[in-house]
């Protein structure tokens, strides 16, 4: 989570008009605590019983945790680009990152995957 926070001035356009989203089945109050301690500008949502998953194709079925997931979303606050799973360690999901960021700012719009 740290490379989200150290990254997100330049790749992220700092947060102007795109919210980057990331979900994860951990409870509000540990997601609360971790970006509070991390000072990450990223939005977590929670979603402990998967139902987000589930509508996005993220849940893995076997376990009760999901493929690492992450949504931008553009001014008009709709859903622009979807990563699942995101690579938080790859450097090259970065990049495809800054990209989806950098085309939702300009008022791309419709959800887009990979």
């Amino acid at each position: 989570m740290e490379a989200y926070r150290d990254q997100y001035a330049t790749l992220f356009n700092a947060g102007k008009k795109v919210v980057i989203l990331g979900i994860s089945v951990d409870p509000d109050t540990t997601l609360a605590a971790w970006a509070r301690e991390l000072g990450t500008p990223v939005l977590f949502g929670s979603d402990p019983d998967q139902t987000v998953a589930k509508m996005y194709g993220a849940q893995m079925t076997k376990m009760k945790y999901d493929n690492r997931h992450l949504w931008v979303i553009g001014p008009d606050g709709r859903i622009t680009y979807k990563m699942v799973p995101f690579n938080e360690l790859s450097a090259d999901s970065y990049t495809e990152l800054a990209a989806a960021v950098k085309r939702a700012s300009a008022g791309g719009t419709g959800e887009t995957n990979r």
